[in-house]
């Protein structure tokens, strides 16, 4: 029997049904997105192989809320930058970096929603007073975006086109200077360089 602290167990079987072994009832994807905003933790197998397929059917959840009218909550260009990442190098950052954005943003949300109930009925200057997170959050994705562009020149040191710079053009390499690192030890270093930046961000 599962620990009263362990995700609830959700199998998905190949006619696509989905069955909540907590409460023994078969649910539907938008029984998964109402457990999820009620914060409750989930991990979904498939039936047959016992696979973890969570992400996928996260994914699902999310393709399925977007298709909703007047439920769009991911931007256009949005979506194309998150695209354009797939395979680029910068791909194993993005999720640390989204991950460590909503963290913020959720802590922000909550005094958010406490001054929106507050302002509610009262004066226009009670109601100017809900600015004041929005303002938080504006910076704190100024900061974040600050972030990950210099994470990006991380990865990417010299202009495009792998130009060096004209002082590094110009300098002879010398007989005694150290050996260059593994790149591959190098990556690692600098992702991890990236994810403490982003965790002291939490």
């Amino acid at each position: 029997m599962a620990a009263k602290d362990d995700p609830i167990i959700i199998k998905k079987y190949a006619n696509r049904r989905l069955y909540n072994t907590g409460t023994s009832t078969y649910v539907t994807l938008e029984d998964l997105a109402e457990m999820v905003k009620k914060g409750e933790d989930f991990t979904v197998q498939d039936a047959k192989t016992g696979d973890d397929i969570t992400h996928p059917v996260l994914t699902q959840i999310i393709f399925e809320l977007e298709n909703k009218d007047g439920q769009n909550m991911l931007p256009i260009p949005f979506l194309r930058q998150l695209i354009a990442y797939y395979g680029d190098q910068m791909q194993m950052i993005v999720p640390s970096f989204l991950e460590q954005s909503m963290l913020a943003f959720s802590k922000e949300q909550e005094r958010f929603r406490e001054q929106m109930k507050g302002a509610i009925g009262k004066s226009p200057l009670d109601m100017m007073k809900i600015t004041t997170p929005i303002k938080a959050l504006e910076e704190q994705t100024r900061r974040n975006m600050e972030m990950f562009q210099n994470a990006m020149r991380l990865f990417t040191p010299f202009p495009p086109g792998g130009a060096a710079p004209a002082a590094a053009q110009a300098e002879p390499a010398r007989k005694d200077a150290p050996e260059k690192p593994d790149d591959l030890q190098e990556l690692k270093e600098q992702i991890a360089a990236m994810q403490r930046k982003l965790d002291t961000m939490s």
